[in-house]
């Protein structure tokens, strides 16, 4: 089976909760895109770090992020951790297939 990219997933996204397609869809690819664009080095990034690099909100980036997870945008690993044990959560985003 051929690995899909973003855009093959983005052609025909479905985004949950109250969203006007007509409205909405552009807005929500571009943060997609954006936090997909940064997140693929594999770095670990907490949201207000991601936010700063992408100008998306928080609560957007940390939707998206879970966005990445679902088949239909790649089934991307999101890993998750406490930076330094205690501090704020960070993420870091580990491409299907390695």
């Amino acid at each position: 089976m051929t690995q899909l990219t973003l855009n093959d997933y983005l052609r025909t996204a479905r985004f949950e909760g109250s969203v006007d397609a007509r409205i909405d869809f552009d807005r929500l690819c571009g943060q997609i895109r954006r936090i997909y664009d940064l997140m693929k080095d594999g770095c670990w990034r907490s949201l207000s770090e991601i936010e700063e690099s992408t100008g998306d909100p928080q609560a957007s980036i940390s939707s998206q992020l879970r966005h990445l997870r679902k088949y239909r945008f790649g089934a991307n690993n999101i890993e998750k951790q406490r930076r330094d044990g205690s501090g704020p959560w960070e993420y870091r985003l580990e491409k299907r297939g390695g």
